[in-house]
């Protein structure tokens, strides 16, 4: 009985302890939904400059161990619980061609950003996270492959630019675009495939592809959930990678795991609710929970960081980051004139 009350105990101090640091970030997150459902600002950008400008607060001894948690454990939650918004009707209405040139886009950007990061002056850490996000699906992508890296002095600062900046180019992507599709004389299905295959944050996709038209906004929406799906592989693969191969420790002392716990969850969520087996309520709840969980996080993530520590990155990141959204609309352009009536509806 005695054991009981001692576990009972620490629990409670653990949530007294997290507890001023997470209700912070929390009301930050509720500010940032207000402004941004009356302004239409971008959800995420609003939480992270709120965060900044509030950062002295991680300073604080009460809200520190609240911060960490969130910027941590709760971004790691609100990534497995995005797999709930995978469906099977993904794979079923796109068809193989257009599965087959997401799929290439994704791979290609990640391999591009790889490629190319040493004439920007980048090691591995900045060119897999902002070619990541850049390839699958903008702030949530980079808060999952953060979770992954390891962690050195200079993780927070990396993170916090490369959200800026895919949000930033994914608000730009939300105005060209639909103008780029309609000057090329694209139809509103193949306008929909380009819009969900390169623009980063799914409610500039969302956005874009409804400014057209209803059947360019569902596809594109289609498209989009299709590079979330490619979300799960690229970490899990690049776990099993940075274990196997990388010898340095992170600044915990810890290695990677081989497979992150969220990635089993999103992997999970994802065949049960592709498989018909979660009620849609569920569904509508988990995916509420997923967004608020990483607003929340990404509102932890800027109360720990310093606006003079995001300028050291530099303009060699915006250099890069530019450079890899260039190329998968490049590249998505070139497979939809490829694959001409391959794009047809199936």
């Amino acid at each position: 009985m005695s054991s009981i009350f001692h576990f009972e105990a620490t629990r409670f101090e653990s949530m007294r302890a997290i507890g001023p640091g997470v209700l912070v970030a929390g009301i930050i997150a509720l500010a940032s939904q207000f402004v941004a459902d009356h302004y239409g600002a971008p959800t995420m950008l609003l939480a992270l400059l709120f965060g900044i400008s509030l950062n002295f607060l991680s300073e604080e001894g009460r809200a520190r161990p609240g911060i960490e948690f969130g910027a941590r454990t709760l971004l790691r939650l609100g990534v497995a619980l995005l797999g709930v918004r995978i469906s099977a009707e993904v794979m079923t209405v796109l068809g193989a061609p257009v599965i087959a040139l997401v799929v290439v886009g994704v791979a290609a950007t990640i391999g591009f950003g790889l490629a190319c990061s040493r004439l920007f002056g980048f090691h591995y850490r900045f060119a897999f996270l902002s070619s990541g996000a850049v390839a699958i699906c903008g702030a949530s992508a980079a808060m999952a492959i953060a979770a992954i890296l390891p962690r050195d002095e200079r993780s927070e600062e990396r993170l916090i630019f490369t959200v800026v900046g895919v949000t930033l180019l994914s608000t730009v992507a939300m105005i060209l675009y639909p103008v780029l599709c309609a000057w090329l004389g694209f139809d509103d299905r193949m306008t929909g495939i380009f819009i969900g295959a390169t623009v980063h944050d799914v409610a500039q996709v969302v956005g874009a592809g409804f400014s057209v038209s209803e059947e360019a906004g569902n596809t594109a929406t289609l498209v989009k959930l299709l590079r979330v799906v490619m979300l799960a592989p690229v970490v899990l693969i690049a776990s099993v990678v940075l274990r196997a191969a990388s010898r340095e420790a992170a600044i915990d002392g810890k290695r990677p795991p081989i497979v992150p716990l969220f990635v089993l969850g999103f992997m999970a969520l994802a065949v049960v609710t592709s498989a018909g087996f979660m009620p849609a309520p569920v569904i509508e709840l988990a995916s509420g929970a997923s967004r608020w969980l990483l607003l929340t996080a990404i509102a932890s993530v800027g109360l720990k960081t310093r606006p003079q520590d995001i300028m050291q990155v530099g303009l060699p990141a915006a250099a890069l980051l530019v450079a890899e959204t260039a190329f998968l609309a490049v590249l998505v352009l070139i497979g939809l004139n490829v694959l001409g009536p391959g794009v047809a509806a199936p």
